[in-house]
């Protein structure tokens, strides 16, 4: 099922929240995400073996899947992008991921398949045009990767947030916005703590995003976040949250006991 976050007629911005569907509740959920302008698509984390079929099924009704332009990688997690080589075999797509990474995912392929496909994205960041608009590919570095970006839609005002806003729900739950922040911390606290690499560039990124235009903060896993009140909550709560590195002590770096 395609959540609509966005639709002008010209360009619209889907989610997919559903397609993990895991009965055993061995896998994480994953959202993925569709841009769709002027009859130009990429998609957004589309994710591993597991949702490359359904998220082909599901696009057809929006957009013709062999005509995609762009996957568009946050990092290299195989939740991310580990069906790469099956979107290289049937569309003529490029990939677009961090330049920490960008030798990495071929491993993800067959030989040869990511020839000429691959467009590293440098550390600052930078515009990707697609149709008659542009995303942009937003530092997010350490966040929790170390070659990390996130995907800001300027006209949806969107961003795709990747690891930061995740929350650990099922996905009936992601597919309604967050409506009550102190209740939702408990779903994301402890992965925050443990996934972000710390305080310091918590904030980093929290002070960047504060500059941008946004109605909606969609992370990579569990709920989105909507209107800018909760969206300011989020990121209050997540400059002041000690994680990573933070919270290591000597404790953490000790031989097993036999």
């Amino acid at each position: 099922m395609a959540i609509e976050l966005y639709n002008d007629g010209e360009h619209a911005c889907l989610m997919f929240a559903d397609l993990v569907d895991d009965p055993n509740d061995h896998a994480v959920q994953a959202n993925q995400f569709l841009i769709v302008d002027s009859g130009h698509g990429a998609l957004i984390d589309p994710g591993g073996n597991m949702t490359y079929n359904a998220l082909r099924m599901a696009m057809h009704a929006r957009f013709p899947p062999n005509g995609l332009d762009y996957v568009l990688a946050s990092h290299a997690d195989p939740d991310i992008v580990a069906s790469l080589n099956k979107w290289l075999v049937h569309t003529e797509c490029k990939v677009m991921v961090s330049q920490v990474w960008a030798r990495f995912v071929p491993h993800f392929c067959s030989i040869g398949s990511t020839d000429n496909r691959i467009i590293p994205i440098p550390d600052p960041g930078m515009h990707i045009r697609l149709g008659k608009s542009k995303i942009l590919a937003v530092p997010a570095h350490f966040l929790h990767s170390e070659g990390n970006f996130q995907f800001y839609d300027p006209k949806a005002k969107i961003l795709f947030s990747g690891d930061m806003g995740a929350s650990m729900v099922d996905h009936d739950d992601a597919m309604q916005p967050v409506k009550d922040f102190d209740a939702h911390l408990r779903s994301m606290r402890g992965f925050h703590q443990r996934y972000m690499c710390g305080q310091k560039v918590t904030r980093y990124w929290a002070d960047m995003v504060r500059e941008l235009d946004l109605e909606w903060l969609v992370p990579q896993h569990g709920k989105p976040f909507k209107g800018r009140a909760m969206i300011h909550a989020f990121l209050d709560w997540i400059s002041d949250l000690p994680c990573g590195i933070d919270l290591m002590t000597p404790s953490h770096y000790r031989l097993p006991a036999s």
